[in-house]
């Protein structure tokens, strides 16, 4: 593909709009909860404001924190960014479009967690080994389920390429399908439990007992755990991203052939999907009741088992 300046300066507005968007995302489903339990609930910039204060605020490590401890928040940030940049969110074939390959946001994401649990166990507290030991299962069964819905999406757009697969997911030539449906259902049953939403975690509450990605960071301050909340914040806008960018192509402007007022409007069609999963979610977060810690593997089992089976469909309906 060509890379001139134009597509270069797109990119860089990309991976901008994410890292601004992340938190506004989160502030925005935290408002719609408090609409619908009736309460007025914090603006939608109090993330923002939450993680300028946070970087106000001076470091408190333990006499025990090692390097790993305190470089933990800059490569989690900077993983999570990465994948989040990668995904085409309002146009495709941009400069970094080869790199956005589905395995490879798995494996960035993988990364990610692998450091986020060593830095839950390095301080040596109970509570810091209980969320690393719950995130640790939570990842090894959400990943197969998450690589099932890869191989079905790339077995029928003939890539993994992302790109690539909104482009193919947009043509008229798919149509619906049962075994993209059961893809979409896995992939949001992931989507949740890796971003520790309800019914896996909750995001809202500090329960010792119960909480799984609060209990890893409860040692971290000050800008340290800016970094990780924002790297939170852009884990879930990823998510939402990628879903809306396979299952919801509309919009998706063509980095190399169309000009900026399809970007633009790309753009719009970006922070629409935004606002509806986010009202989505908030919906959903208050009418179900969190489940307990024993119940997540029979969730993530019926995620992948959900995959397993789309693509088992997938195969047989090219055979009849």
């Amino acid at each position: 593909m060509d890379v001139t300046l134009g597509t270069i300066t797109l990119q860089a507005i990309q991976s901008a709009a994410v890292l601004g968007l992340a938190p506004l995302l989160v502030g925005f489903v935290r408002k719609i909860k408090a609409q619908i339990l009736r309460r007025q609930g914090a603006s939608v910039f109090q993330p923002w404001r939450d993680l300028v204060r946070l970087l106000r605020k001076e470091v408190v490590l333990a006499e025990n924190a090692s390097w790993l401890f305190r470089a933990a928040p800059y490569l989690i940030l900077a993983l999570t960014w990465v994948s989040a940049s990668l995904i085409p969110v309002f146009a495709t074939n941009l400069p970094f479009s080869g790199a956005g390959d589905l395995i490879v946001i798995v494996a960035l994401l993988a990364s990610a967690r692998f450091v986020l649990t060593l830095a839950g166990m390095d301080i040596g507290t109970s509570f810091g080994g209980i969320g690393s030991s719950r995130e640790a299962m939570i990842g090894a069964m959400a990943e197969p389920a998450m690589m099932m819905v890869i191989f079905t999406l790339a077995l029928i757009a003939g890539s993994t390429q992302i790109s690539h697969m909104a482009e193919i997911m947009a043509s008229s030539q798919i149509g619906l399908r049962v075994s993209i449906g059961l893809a979409l259902v896995a992939l949001m049953m992931v989507a949740l439990a890796e971003n520790a939403r309800i019914p896996v975690d909750n995001p809202s509450t500090h329960l010792e007992l119960t909480m799984v990605h609060e209990a890893m960071v409860l040692e971290y301050s000050g800008r340290h755990l800016a970094m990780i909340e924002l790297a939170a914040a852009l884990k879930l806008l990823l998510y939402v991203s990628l879903i809306s960018c396979l299952f919801t192509p509309w919009g998706l402007a063509d980095a190399q052939t169309e000009g900026w007022m399809a970007f633009l409007a790309g753009g719009m069609f970006w922070i629409v999907k935004l606002l509806g999963a986010g009202v989505a979610l908030a919906v959903f977060e208050t009418s179900i009741a969190k489940m307990r810690v024993f119940r997540v593997p029979d969730f993530l089992g019926a995620a992948l088992m959900l995959g397993l089976l789309a693509t088992l469909l997938l195969f047989v309906s090219r055979g009849l």
